[in-house]
């Protein structure tokens, strides 16, 4: 046996406001057919006037530690957390990073709290980056979350992106432990191509577009992705990356009984299933009622399955995602016995 990190929480967060298919083709120039046949999607939610990623970063973060709490591992207390790692694309500011604020609203007091910028790749880097410090000692227990609110940053005249993204976050609770135990991370495979940068971008409000002293050109202060190249991406990295990740843990796709990929689109979940030689059923797909919910999307599909009872103990699951960067990255662990705790 050997010190790993140790799933025991788990939490999710949506914000009050949801936006049916219907309502956005009173907007746009669309319909729920064509959403829906093109996406899977029929359902988001968005944040209100004034809310920002924090404000879900916090409610999920708030969940997953009362989640911990219930499973009953050990005696910790959300005071005995002493990392915080927040996956955001969307941050309430440029400068400083927004996960010191969401650890002193969660009452954590001076622990170490940073920012990961991986887009919808970002959970999967942020829970490799606090599981590497707790297997190296520097931390016990981390707060791990995702979240973005991207409805902040799209054009609100594209009905291509507007159908695809909602808001959202979710959390898991890791804590030190052994990786012979359920919940244990057993293994992770990361990967990046720069190459590909311009494939998902806002093209302004960074260094490179500020530095020119002109406005940004019209549109480019908008999320911007090239869809069909952007298919094909995701779902041979998603799929490599999978692979890689199951012949380092030992295991087949046979041996899996789920895999949660990020709710991109549900033709990309059902190709990423194909390449794997995977059935429908292992897959689980819950953008159908939340849409594409950036870094949030991996924890927020955990939480659903489990609370759904899709997701059971004992469950051995492949985790993976592909965003901007481009970036992709997958982890494996056998599903512990937690409760995991959603929207009221």
């Amino acid at each position: 046996m050997s010190r790993a990190a140790v799933v025991c929480g788990l939490g999710g967060a949506l914000p009050a406001t949801a936006v049916t298919n219907e309502e956005l083709a009173a907007q746009l120039d669309t319909s729920d057919q064509w959403i829906r046949t093109r996406t899977g999607i029929g359902l988001r939610y968005v944040v209100a006037p004034g809310e920002s990623t924090s404000d879900l970063a916090v409610a999920a973060g708030e969940r997953a530690l009362e989640s911990a709490r219930r499973t009953g591992n050990d005696n910790d207390t959300e005071a005995d957390v002493d990392l915080v790692v927040l996956a955001t694309s969307t941050p309430d500011r440029p400068c400083p990073g927004t996960a010191p604020g969401v650890a002193h609203r969660l009452g954590l007091g001076t622990v170490p709290a940073f920012d990961v910028a991986a887009v919808c790749t970002g959970f999967v880097y942020a829970l490799a980056t606090a599981a590497s410090m707790i297997t190296a000692g520097v931390a016990r227990r981390a707060l791990v979350i995702g979240a973005d609110t991207f409805s902040t940053i799209l054009d609100p005249v594209d009905r291509t992106t507007r159908a695809i993204f909602g808001d959202g976050a979710g959390a898991v609770v890791l804590r030190a432990g052994e990786s012979s135990e359920p919940g244990a991370l057993l293994g992770f495979d990361l990967g990046s191509d720069g190459g590909g940068a311009d494939l998902i971008t806002v093209r302004a409000g960074g260094s490179r577009q500020r530095s020119t002293g002109e406005p940004p050109a019209e549109g480019d202060q908008y999320f911007a992705m090239e869809g069909r190249p952007v298919f094909t991406e995701a779902v041979i990295n998603m799929s490599e990356s999978s692979q890689r990740l199951l012949d380092r843990v030992g295991w087949t796709p046979a041996d899996l009984d789920k895999v949660v990929a990020h709710q991109a689109n549900v033709r990309i979940l059902h190709a990423v299933g194909e390449q794997l030689g995977l059935e429908e059923k292992q897959i689980v797909v819950n953008l159908d009622r939340v849409g594409n919910t950036v870094a949030a999307s991996i924890p927020l599909a955990l939480s659903d399955a489990a609370a759904a009872g899709d997701l059971v103990p004992g469950h051995r699951v492949v985790l993976t995602g592909f965003g901007g960067g481009l970036t992709w990255g997958s982890a494996a662990l056998v599903w512990p016995d937690i409760e995991p705790v959603t929207q009221p």
